[in-house]
């Protein structure tokens, strides 16, 4: 279908990863920058709006950019695919998370939650477990489904005596 984050090892494809990654934070961004205009700021003009959608998605863009960046840049200076790139990258993250909010504090806050977050996403993928398995997909309702029975007990019995009997 498409490429996908994961489709090649850390360190190469470096430019294909950056640009997937600044897409979805691309429309992550313009999501929430939607949300912010319709619901919060209450924004009037052109103006004013286009500034409330740069205000949420570049700083979003400039996120993904940074940890992807980091992590691949990291990946192929060290020679190591490692939880430690991964950590990095997260920091990398909260840093400009950190400059955007204007707050050192956030800074590193942000830092510490992402470079975590990095690492444990990292270790996931090496050891083989899921952080957020996705939910099996049960359909009811379909057009077919009149042909199952889907009660949790079974109908009482017919005692019921026809005329004829």
């Amino acid at each position: 279908m498409g490429y996908n984050y994961y489709d090649t090892p850390d360190g190469q494809d470096c430019f294909k990863k950056l640009w997937f990654t600044t897409k979805i934070a691309g429309v992550t961004g313009l999501a929430i920058s939607a949300v912010d205009v319709k619901i919060h700021s209450h924004t009037q003009g052109f103006y004013p709006t286009a500034a409330r959608f740069v205000h949420f998605t570049f700083p979003f863009i400039g996120i993904a950019a940074a940890f992807t960046a980091t992590t691949c840049m990291l990946t192929n200076l060290r020679h190591k695919d490692d939880k430690l790139n991964y950590f990095l990258g997260g920091c990398a993250a909260g840093s400009v998370f950190g400059a955007w909010r204007k707050s050192v504090v956030a800074g590193v806050v942000a830092s510490a939650f992402f470079g975590v977050a990095a690492f444990v996403k990292k270790s996931s993928l090496e050891e083989g477990w899921e952080l957020a398995p996705e939910p099996k997909l049960r359909t009811f309702g379909s057009v077919f489904s009149s042909r199952h029975d889907y009660t949790l007990t079974k109908p009482p019995p017919k005692l019921w005596k026809t005329q004829e009997e």
